[in-house]
């Protein structure tokens, strides 16, 4: 069901806001453009999920437009973060659920 996914992206970038990982100002174009998986060359993992992740999901379901049928975000996040000192644990499992919910098909 699209309405438990755009739940979990609310949870997802409030998440972000309060761990202090949400950026004001958005990054170049070119840094938009990678081609590579997760923007790792040109963005953090963060920003990926503010930039890229959230506005595509968001635009998919406002154009009713297929989401993907398979995620696996969280594992990206686990690694990001590991010995950060950083407690996201509500924001995995935030990315865990999107995860779940997209792989599930719950959505459709």
């Amino acid at each position: 069901m699209q309405t438990e996914i755009a739940t979990v992206l609310i949870d997802i970038e409030a998440q972000l806001r309060q761990l202090g990982q949400w950026d004001k100002v958005p990054p170049s174009a070119a840094a938009l453009a990678s081609d590579q998986p997760f923007c790792v060359d040109t963005l953090t993992f963060p920003q990926w999920l503010q930039f890229v992740f959230l506005p595509t999901l968001y635009q998919l379901m406002e154009e009713g437009k297929p989401l993907p049928a398979r995620s696996g975000i969280e594992p990206m996040a686990q690694e990001y973060f590991r010995g950060t000192g950083v407690n996201c644990a509500e924001l995995q499992r935030a990315l865990r659920q999107v995860d779940k919910l997209l792989s599930e098909g719950a959505y459709a």
